[in-house]
C-alpha cells in the first residue's frame, strides 16, 4: 500500500528555515500530483504547495509565496518543502500528500504530519 512519511519539522525562531521531506513508497511522484497541507489548532487544514507529475507546475498559497518552495526528487521518491523566513503563523502540523494524475483534486493519500512550531 501507499505510504507516505514527513520528517523535518520542529522548532525554530521567527526567519529562520526548515526543510521538510516526505518519502513515498508504492507510488511513482513522476505520475502523481504532491503537495503539503498544514492545519494549526482550532483551524481548518490549508493547502500550501502542489508539484503536478511533470514538476513544471507548481501553486502555493499567497501567505507562502516567495518563502516556500517545493521540490522533489523522483529518484528518491521523496517530496520536500523548504521553508525560509518562517513566522509565527507558519506553526502548524503539516502533512504531505499524493493524488493519482486523473483525479489530482482528490488527495487520497496522505502521511501523518510532522509539527513545525515558530517562536517570535
Amino acid at each position: 500500500q501507499v505510504q507516505l512519511v514527513e520528517s523535518g519539522g520542529g522548532s525554530v525562531q521567527a526567519e529562520g528555515s526548515l526543510r521538510l521531506s516526505c518519502v513515498v513508497s508504492r507510488m511513482d511522484l513522476s505520475a502523481s500530483y504532491t503537495g503539503w497541507f498544514r492545519q494549526a489548532p482550532g483551524k481548518g487544514r490549508e493547502k500550501v504547495a502542489t508539484i503536478s507529475p511533470s514538476g513544471r507546475n507548481t501553486y502555493y498559497v499567497d501567505s507562502v509565496k516567495g518563502r516556500f518552495t517545493v521540490s522533489r526528487d523522483n529518484a528518491k521518491n521523496t517530496l520536500y518543502l523548504q521553508m525560509n523566513n518562517l513566522k509565527s503563523e507558519d506553526s502548524a502540523m503539516y502533512y504531505c500528500a499524493a493524488a493519482r494524475s486523473w483525479s489530482p483534486s482528490n488527495w487520497s493519500y496522505w502521511g501523518q504530519g510532522t509539527q513545525v512550531t515558530v517562536s517570535s
